[in-house]
């Protein structure tokens, strides 16, 4: 089942999608309501909602399929992490093997499917990453990989923009990322719910959909979601150690490899080729099984530089 969460003449409206369009949930029902009460409870709301009346899909404007209480993004595939560090004639660090490395991005960036996104203040190396995030179903703590499993609710696309020249300044300085991060985070076009992609899953227990990326029509990259280094279930379980993840919690796997992004281009080629974004591109995600997300990417607000840091002092006692 595809849960969605749309805008139309001012009001908010959750529901179910179907081939006839969207069907609306019991006013005031939101799609992390249906999170927080269990996959089997949504699916029985979803059920009677398509029972009633469709809304044209294209008479609404899309918006982010639910408001997560938290933002996790993975780097999840060796090929990606290969790209980005092969500019500085680098390898992947023998710590990425090691368990899977996350940060938290803003939720309160999340833009819809088909919404315009503005390039950050002070950025000139715009970029896209095309990812496929894991909504969590059940609250938890220290999970183990294999009780995981019951604590999936869904899965969606993520498109991580990222102003990879803030990115790296910060990142040069061993924390982050933060500004070249936090401007927008793309989800959508909805939820689409666990039991829907188990025939996509492979013996190794990862999930096989083709996920494709595309600038202004011509395609950029394309892999497996199955090339990640760890599936979803290894995820949670690493981000509820020692701590606790919560229903409608977003983990994003990190971006493909082979054109998931263009700082791998970058980094494999030696080149800003394809160059970074500019105002009046449009970029198109498609992942197998989850749908389409399409953004224009535009203008940003101008904001003067950031000063710089004032010269160290090392005085140690009170100037009268």
């Amino acid at each position: 089942m595809r849960f969605a969460t749309w805008e139309a003449d001012g009001r908010v409206t959750a529901g179910v999608v179907s081939d006839a369009g969207l069907h609306a949930l019991p006013a005031r029902t939101t799609v992390l309501d249906l999170v927080r009460a269990g996959l089997p409870a949504a699916l029985e709301a979803g059920a009677e909602a398509l029972r009633g009346p469709a809304v044209p899909l294209d008479s609404v404007r899309l918006l982010p399929p639910l408001a997560p209480p938290t933002v996790r993004d993975f780097v999840a595939f060796e090929e990606h992490v290969e790209g980005i560090v092969a500019g500085n004639g680098e390898e992947v660090v023998p710590e990425w093997y090691q368990a899977p490395t996350f940060y938290f991005t803003n939720p309160y960036a999340l833009v819809g499917a088909h919404d315009d996104v503005a390039v950050p203040p002070g950025s000139q190396r715009f970029d896209f990453e095309l990812e496929v995030a894991v909504v969590v179903g059940r609250d938890g703590a220290s999970i183990s990989p294999e009780q995981a499993r019951d604590h999936v609710f869904g899965y969606t696309i993520l498109n991580d923009w990222s102003a990879r020249d803030l990115q790296f300044r910060e990142m040069a300085v061993r924390l982050g990322p933060a500004k070249g991060k936090d401007s927008a985070t793309t989800l959508g076009p909805w939820l689409v719910t666990a039991d829907e992609l188990e025939p996509h899953r492979d013996d190794e227990g990862f999930l096989q959909l083709d996920m494709r990326v595309s600038v202004n029509g011509t395609e950029i990259g394309q892999d497996l979601l199955s090339n990640m280094g760890w599936p979803f279930e290894e995820l949670i379980s690493y981000a509820s150690r020692g701590t606790e993840v919560r229903a409608g919690d977003v983990l994003g796997s990190g971006t493909c490899g082979n054109g998931g992004c263009l700082a791998e281009l970058w980094g494999r080629r030696g080149e800003a080729a394809p160059g970074p974004l500019r105002p009046g591109d449009v970029v198109e995600m498609t992942v197998e099984g989850i749908g389409t997300i399409r953004n224009r990417v535009v203008e940003g607000v101008e904001l003067p530089p950031v000063r710089a840091a004032r010269p160290r002092p090392r005085t140690r006692t009170r100037t009268a």
